[in-house]
C-alpha cells in the first residue's frame, strides 16, 4: 500500500502514542523513543512503490534491476517458503546513508551475557537501536565509562517492524541493501519476513537464529531453483567463508564460556581471569590469520573480517551467538517436518509457546541428534 498524505499523520500519531505510553512504563528517556518514531517515519515516507521507480526516468538504471530482482525474491519467499504475503517490501527507499540503523551492543568484561534494553511490544533485547550514528557511539561511551562494559556499535541493513506496520505499507526495500548480490539480497528479505511469521517476546536469540535457519535454507532453494551459476558461483565463496568464520567465533565462544564459568574459582587472584581472557582471545586471532593464509591459498584472499577480529571482545561474541546459536536445531527441525514449509513454521510457532528453557533444551536436543544438512533439507518438498 502506498502512503498517502493522511498516512504519515496516522503513523506519526500511533508511534508517539506509544512511545509516550512506553516512556511512562519504563526507564528508558521519552527522547529516545522520539528519534525511534522520527526515524522510522522519514524511513516509512521515503518509501514509493517498485513500479514508480521503474517507470521513473529518473531512478538510476543500476537500480531497475535490482528492485525487479528483489520483487521475483518476494514473490518466491510467498509461493516457496510459505512466507507471509503482505505489504511488506513491495515498495523502495532510498536512505542516502550506509546503514538503516546502528546498534548498541553491550557485555561485561567477564560474561558473554548482553545487557538488555526493554522496549514495547518487542519486549527486552539485547541491542538498542539508532537512526543517528553518533548517538549509538555516544551510548556506547556512557556505556564504557559508566558500567564498565565491552561494547559494540554496528550498522544494520535492515529491520523488521513484525507486520504491525503492514497497514501503513510495511517494510520497505532499502538502499543499504537493494545492490547486494542477488544470494545476499534473498537473505536479507527471507530474513526479515521470517521475523513477521514468529516471534517470541524478550527472547533473542531464538528470534535471530529462527530468521537465520529461514534464511540460510531459504537461499538454498532460491539458488537451486531460480539463480544463475554465476550467482550460485559466487554465494558459494562468500558463504563458505561466512561458514568459516561463524565455525571460529563458536570455537572462542565456548572457550571464552569455560573461563568466565571460572571467575568465582578465581576471585583470589585478580589477575587470573583476565590472563585466560587474553590467552583466548590471542589464539582467536591467531586462527583467524591461518583461516586468512587458507582462504588465499585457495586463490580467494579476504580481509573483510579485519575490523571485528581487531575490535572483538564480548559484546561482540555475544552479538553473534543470537545470530548463530539455535541455527543447527532449527535446521535439524526443518529435516524433521521434511522440508515442509508450512509444517516447519507451524512447529516452530508450537515451540515459541513453551518457556525459554524448555524450547532451547528441545532445539539443542533436535541439533545434537537430527540431520540438519542443508542442501539435502532444502532440496525436500519442492
Amino acid at each position: 500500500m502506498a502512503l498517502t498524505h493522511r498516512t504519515p499523520r496516522r503513523l506519526a500519531l500511533a508511534l508517539t502514542v506509544l512511545a509516550a505510553l512506553a516512556g511512562l512504563g519504563g526507564c528508558t528517556p521519552v527522547a529516545y523513543y522520539a528519534q525511534s518514531v522520527q526515524g522510522h517515519i522519514a524511513l516509512m515516507t521515503a518509501a514509493r512503490p517498485i513500479d514508480d521507480w521503474l517507470a521513473d526516468p529518473a531512478t538510476p538504471a543500476d537500480l531497475k534491476p535490482r528492485l525487479e530482482l528483489a520483487r521475483r525474491i518476494r514473490a518466491f519467499a510467498v509461493s516457496e517458503l510459505a512466507l507471509p504475503d503482505n505489504a511488506s517490501y513491495h515498495r523502495y527507499s532510498d536512505l542516502k546513508r550506509r546503514a538503516a540503523v546502528w546498534n548498541v551492543a553491550a557485555a561485561p568484561p567477564d560474561s558473554l551475557t548482553l545487557r538488555r534494553w526493554c522496549f514495547p511490544v518487542v519486549g527486552c533485547v539485547g541491542y538498542r537501536g539508532y537512526y543517528d550514528e553518533a548517538e549509538a557511539k555516544a551510548l556506547a561511551a556512557q556505556l564504557e565509562k559508566d558500567e564498565g562494559l565491552e561494547v559494540r556499535v554496528y550498522g544494520v541493513p535492515a529491520y523488521s517492524t513484525l507486520g504491525w506496520l503492514n497497514w501503513a505499507g510495511g517494510d520497505p526495500l532499502l538502499s543499504t541493501f537493494i545492490r547486494y548480490p542477488e544470494g545476499e539480497l534473498a537473505r536479507m528479505i527471507f530474513h526479515e519476513l521470517a521475523h513477521q511469521v514468529v516471534y517470541v517476546s524478550d527472547d533473542t536469540m531464538f528470534n535471530e537464529s529462527y530468521a537465520t535457519a529461514v534464511e540460510r535454507l531459504g537461499v538454498q532453494r532460491w539458488l537451486a531453483t531460480e539463480a544463475s551459476e554465476a550467482a550460485r558461483r559466487e554465494w558459494a565463496g562468500f558463504d563458505q567463508r561466512r561458514r568459516d568464520f561463524r565455525t571460529l567465533s563458536r570455537q572462542t565462544r565456548a572457550e571464552l564460556a569455560e573461563v568466565y564459568a571460572q571467575k568465582e574459582a578465581l576471585a583470589y587472584d585478580p589477575q587470573a581471569l583476565p590472563a585466560l581472557k587474553n590467552e583466548a582471545m590471542a589464539r582467536f586471532r591467531q586462527r583467524y590469520a591461518a583461516l586468512k593464509a587458507e582462504w588465499a591459498a585457495a586463490g580467494a584472499p579476504f580481509d573483510g573480517y579485519d575490523p571485528w577480529v581487531a575490535q572483538a571482545n564480548n559484546a561482540f561474541f555475544g552479538i553473534q551467538a543470537a545470530y548463530d546459536e539455535l541455527v543447527p536445531g532449527f535446521e535439524a527441525l526443518f529435516a524433521r517436518e521434511g522440508g515442509d514449509w508450512p509444517r516447519f513454521h507451524a512447529a516452530v510457532h508450537a515451540l515459541a509457546q513453551q518457556g525459554r528453557d524448555e524450547r532451547r533444551a528441545q532445539l539443542t536436543a533436535l541439533a545434537e541428534s537430527g540431520d540438519h544438512d542443508l542442501e539435502r533439507s532444502s532440496a525436500l518438498k519442492k
